[in-house]
């Protein structure tokens, strides 16, 4: 049986990278928005772009991580 621990705290951690990443594009889109002529849509495209950049670089790291583990003969099983 899993242990609880562990979940609760990945579930924390993301809900607040999460709250981190919302309240930091919308600083950045509200500053955009403040001070310059910025357009709505450039500062969304930049922001959706850092966005899928940020999730794609921790997918290639989770695999780095995993093919790298298994290269070294770890244990990979869940169970």
């Amino acid at each position: 049986m899993m242990e609880w621990i562990p979940l609760v705290f990945v579930v924390f951690k993301g809900l607040v990278l999460g709250t981190g990443m919302f309240f930091a594009i919308k600083w950045h889109y509200d500053q955009g928005k403040k001070g310059k002529d910025v357009e709505r849509r450039a500062v969304l495209r930049a922001s959706g772009k850092v966005a899928v950049v940020f999730v794609l670089s921790l997918l290639v790291l989770g695999f780095v991580t995993f093919a790298l583990a298994r290269t070294l003969g770890m244990d990979m099983n869940l169970s």
